[in-house]
């Protein structure tokens, strides 16, 4: 293959990964600049769902369904583990596979009685290093890819892992709090994830109290923000902001939660911000002294001031203000010790996080 072909497929893959859209819409586009320098007669790409233990087909042509299935069941995954293909940097021919062919069920079974006789398979890692998935594709020849087309595979794998990496939708959606200092990502089996461009923060770990108060919420609403303190005796305050992600391949990842500094408080006092907490979480009155074992006088007294403070006619105007805002702590929270579970709604504002 020319110079002029290896920049000619490099530059059509460079303006794909710079498409909008989804991860599937760029993913299939890669298979057509990668035809000429791979010369398949079938290709996939998938990416890795961790909480699943499974590969997720993103794009794919030329391959039967029984082989779609195949790919995206726990028996490829722990085959591709089996050959290295969960970390592997280089591409692999069949040839050159450090299990024999013959002894994989999808070489076995499913490859070779579909008619393919080599292929040429790669790991999809960012620049930054995070494994995403596969690339794969194989011909009916049985004439093995060269080294040539081997290299220039090699060379290409980072750019193309950028093209299909979820994670870019994930930095844009946390781009929209522009104050954040701290980030993770949230996963539906519980789990948290780096998020790439920030660094985390032992308030956003996956056994603290502010998450824990995050993933209730986020089950709730697609954008909520409250605030946490930042220790036991809640001296310091702190917004966390919890934002839905979008449904996209591979599938696991619920929500980017943040940490950033608290916005104006109004002069709430700590109290009426736990207060708020109740507002927001429907309490009467009599649970709101219950909960913060105080008089119905001196409850009715905080409202008050809450109502004054943001300017609000009513203690539902107040409430929803403060759910817009996170101007409150949420209910459930107390201080003196470390901070309980919420209940089920929204809380309130953090202070100016620690980076870990």
């Amino acid at each position: 293959m020319s110079a002029a072909d290896r920049g000619r497929i490099s530059a059509e893959i460079f303006e794909i990964a710079t498409m909008h859209g989804s991860v599937e819409r760029r993913a299939q586009a890669l298979l057509e600049p990668l035809a000429p320098l791979l010369r398949y007669d079938a290709a996939w790409i998938s990416l890795l769902d961790p909480e699943h233990r499974a590969q997720r087909t993103v794009a794919i042509t030329g391959y039967s369904e029984r082989v779609r299935r195949f790919y995206n069941g726990a028996a490829f995954m722990a085959e591709m583990e089996l050959i290295g293909l969960n970390a592997r940097h280089r591409p692999i021919r069949a040839k050159d596979c450090p299990v024999p062919v013959a002894d994989l069920e999808v070489w076995a079974d499913y490859l070779e009685p579909a008619g393919f006789g080599e292929g040429l398979t790669t790991s999809l890692l960012t620049p930054d290093g995070r494994y995403l998935g596969i690339l794969g594709s194989h011909n009916e020849s049985s004439v093995p890819p060269s080294d040539e087309v081997s290299d220039e595979l090699h060379r290409l794998a980072p750019l193309i892992a950028h093209a299909v990496d979820p994670m870019r939708g994930i930095t844009a959606l946390a781009g929209l709090v522009g104050d954040a200092a701290a980030g993770v990502v949230l996963t539906h089996g519980g789990r948290t994830e780096p998020l790439p461009g920030l660094p985390g923060d032992p308030l956003l770990d996956v056994d603290s109290p502010a998450l824990a108060n995050a993933t209730a919420l986020v089950g709730l609403h697609s954008h909520v923000t409250f605030l946490v303190p930042c220790d036991p005796e809640g001296t310091d305050l702190a917004r966390i902001t919890a934002l839905t992600c979008p449904p996209q391949p591979p599938g696991h990842h619920r929500a980017v939660v943040l940490l950033s500094p608290p916005p104006d408080l109004h002069g709430l006092t700590r109290r009426e911000l736990q207060v708020l907490g109740l507002l927001v979480d429907g309490s009467t009155n009599a649970a709101i002294a219950a909960a913060l074992n105080i008089t119905a006088r001196t409850t009715i007294g905080h409202i008050e001031h809450v109502m004054t403070k943001l300017d609000a006619g009513s203690r539902t105007i107040a409430a929803l203000r403060a759910q817009r805002e996170g101007l409150y702590i949420p209910a459930g929270v107390t201080f003196g010790a470390a901070p309980a579970p919420p209940r089920s709604r929204r809380r309130s504002a953090p202070p100016t996080p620690r980076s870990r």
